[in-house]
């Protein structure tokens, strides 16, 4: 049976949280999950340098197949956002510097995928995955930056199962080229 690993990233500038999942067939299980803690790095440059060299670090341990990242969630505070996302655009280079596909998902869809309600609080998310994949209580962690990007990860596995997320394009002109047919009726 084919096995996928599939690494999910919160990104974040101060707490960056990270979950990797085994996928067999059509179940999945946690291998791990964590967070890359930055609080005590007060000059921001370094912090994306640490953040690179994390996700770095944790792409050669576990080696995975795709990545899936959640999206910056648009608040009202434009310094917040820029912040969020350099961090979530250093973590992105990192796996593309590893030649690791990227999906992203929306924090909505993300809880949508996992509990079924898009309003679902973190700990709602938290206890579904507990929940989903087996976790035993002493393997969960207070951070929920940790249990978010689990959810990333876990949102992407859900999603690959769909016969329509199957379908991937390099490009406009990839698309046009394998859609003859169907342009060409019209």
């Amino acid at each position: 049976m084919n096995e996928k690993i599939i690494l999910g990233i919160d990104p974040g500038t101060n707490i960056m949280g990270y979950g990797v999942i085994r996928v067999v067939g059509n179940k999945a299980s946690m291998i791990a999950m964590g967070i890359i803690d930055m609080r005590k790095i007060s000059d921001p440059y370094l912090r994306l340098g640490k953040i690179f060299d994390r996700v770095t670090g944790i792409i050669e341990e576990y080696l995975p197949d795709e990545m899936a990242i959640e999206a910056p969630f648009f608040g009202k505070n434009i310094q917040s956002m820029l912040k969020l996302g350099r961090a979530q655009g250093v973590a992105i280079a990192a796996a593309i510097h590893r030649d690791i596909p990227i999906h992203e998902y929306a924090p909505l869809k993300i809880k949508m995928a996992i509990t079924g309600q898009g309003q679902a609080s973190k700990e709602q998310v938290a206890g579904m995955l507990q929940r989903l994949l087996n976790i035993k209580d002493e393997d969960m962690t207070p951070f929920m930056d940790a249990t978010d990007a689990l959810g990333a990860a876990y949102c992407h596995f859900m999603q690959a199962g769909r016969p329509e997320s199957q379908v991937s394009y390099k490009g406009w002109k990839d698309f046009v080229n394998r859609n003859q047919e169907r342009l060409c009726k019209r």
